[in-house]
């Protein structure tokens, strides 16, 4: 399995929903560091590194959200292959 980062953008009703807890949930679930915060225009950017497989199921649950959250967009903003630095754990950043 390739270990690969990828950089995220999430739009939508995503602030205020538990959005952030979500994903840091769910990245534990699946083995994935990185860290999630609240950007001030109402996104959700997000940095996530694992194997190439758990990323896409990551993707997966990030595209549904959490029950109260309205998730419009996913984008992958950077993917590398080979990250400069591995993150320790996931976590949410203020």
């Amino acid at each position: 399995m390739n270990f690969k980062e990828m950089k995220l953008m999430i739009s939508g009703r995503v602030q205020g929903v538990g959005f952030r807890h979500f994903t840091r949930t769910n990245a534990g679930d699946l083995g994935i560091k990185g860290w999630v915060r609240n950007l001030d225009n109402g996104d959700v950017e997000a940095l996530i590194q694992g194997p190439e497989e758990k990323l896409k199921l990551m993707l997966e649950k990030l595209k549904s959200g959490p029950m109260p959250a309205r998730v419009d967009h996913v984008n992958i903003v950077e993917e590398t292959e080979s990250p400069e630095k591995e993150e320790k754990t996931f976590r949410v950043v203020h």
